[in-house]
């Protein structure tokens, strides 16, 4: 079971776009996401809650709300049947909840809009989760989302600029399309929409579906401590 973490501080960054296409396409997919929406808004929720029975089905978890009748441990369970798990974070998060929050992530995208406010938090949100979080370059788990872009604009210019200094890789650029809009209002995910319509979203989606897709190095270290661990045992 992979989990994704969508993450940015800064509101507005389109992080729950992110999180409810990850989620369709998996569902797409028949691997039964589970899709996690930490954000008190609750968007990713409501856009859960506004899909059809006849639509593939993703298993929501509401980590916002708090059941005074079951234990936190219960409500965040995930069924055994989740092939993937995508986590919506909330905006505003202290650097000092982020290591909880990315410690079993296999993958962590941060969104960032091309902004000079935007640039500037999505500095802020590399170094704590490299200083704070302890997440390594090295282990291939972080990546960033060029969100909403303008190409040939200065502000898309200077956005690629700075993401080249960070040293983590650009796993997609997204264009400012209103397919997203259409979709969070119809509970739908770009792949669940009719093919011509989206066909030029859906190649953006590539290059990130491929590095999903791609294991990081800390899950492969993972795997062959636990092999070896059998051979010794055995």
């Amino acid at each position: 079971m992979q989990r994704i973490v969508v993450l940015n501080p800064k509101g507005g960054s389109g992080k729950t776009t992110i999180a409810i296409n990850l989620a369709s396409h998996f569902a797409m997919r028949g691997e039964r996401p589970t899709l996690m929406d930490y954000d008190p808004q609750g968007s990713a929720a409501h856009w859960v809650k506004k899909r059809q029975q006849s639509q593939p089905p993703i298993h929501l978890i509401s980590a916002f709300e708090r059941d005074a009748r079951t234990t936190r441990s219960f409500q965040l369970r995930i069924p055994d049947t989740a092939g993937r798990v995508v986590v919506d974070t909330p905006a505003a998060i202290d650097a000092h909840d982020m290591p909880e929050l990315t410690r079993s992530a296999d993958k962590i995208l941060v969104p960032v809009l091309p902004s000079d406010i935007d640039i500037h938090a999505c500095s802020r949100c590399v170094q704590n989760l490299l200083l704070v979080a302890k997440v390594r370059r090295e282990d291939d788990r972080l990546g960033i989302i060029a969100n909403r872009v303008r190409r040939n604009t200065l502000i898309y210019q200077s956005l690629t600029r700075f993401l080249g200094t960070l040293g983590i890789p650009i796993v997609a650029t997204l264009r400012d399309s209103q397919n997203y809009v259409r979709g969070a209002e119809l509970g739908l995910g770009l792949a669940e929409m009719k093919p011509y319509q989206v066909s030029e979203d859906i190649a953006q989606w590539q290059p990130l579906l491929e590095w999903l897709e791609l294991p990081s190095r800390r899950s492969a270290a993972a795997g062959a401590g636990a092999a070896v661990s059998t051979v010794r045992s055995a």
